[in-house]
């Protein structure tokens, strides 16, 4: 199936809302991550990305945190940027959305100086990260109930 899609840095509070119906969607309706945790302070200051078909019907989402608001979740280095909230819509996973959301995200974080990416990728995810260059570090733990790992991509 050819499925035609742009992705790009979302652009005003209806591509916001776009990229918030995505989560509603994979993690809220999908994965049952309770809404209140959802949706945080650092979706104010997070540079979103968002997965658009021809039509304007959304298919994926992701974020970028970078700066202060990175650096709780990358130990401190406000030179590394973080990748958050990932999410395809059923529709479109396998059709390379994934994939180039997260080279957005980078692309996002080049702009902005960052030397690398850090995630928080839940582990049946590892396979997909490592296939675009990102190295598992420290042990699992859990977030919102599911299984993560800590993983990393320099840029």
């Amino acid at each position: 199936m050819s499925l035609g899609y742009a992705v790009r840095e979302a652009l005003g509070p209806d591509d916001r809302d776009a990229c918030f119906a995505v989560r509603r969607e994979v993690f809220v309706g999908e994965q049952d991550v309770p809404a209140e945790i959802e949706y945080d302070a650092y979706d104010e200051t997070a540079v979103h990305v968002l997965a658009l078909r021809e039509d304007g019907l959304p298919l994926g989402t992701g974020r970028l945190l970078h700066g202060a608001d990175a650096a709780g979740k990358t130990g401190g280095d406000t030179s590394v940027g973080s990748l958050g909230r990932l999410a395809v819509t059923k529709e479109a996973r396998g059709l390379g959305v994934g994939a180039a959301l997260v080279r957005a995200i980078e692309d996002a974080a080049r702009v902005r100086g960052l030397k690398a990416v850090d995630l928080h990728a839940q582990t049946h995810a590892l396979g997909f990260y490592e296939r675009l260059g990102y190295e598992a570090y420290g042990p699992e733990f859990p977030d919102a109930g599911i299984a993560h790992r800590a993983m990393r991509r320099v840029l």
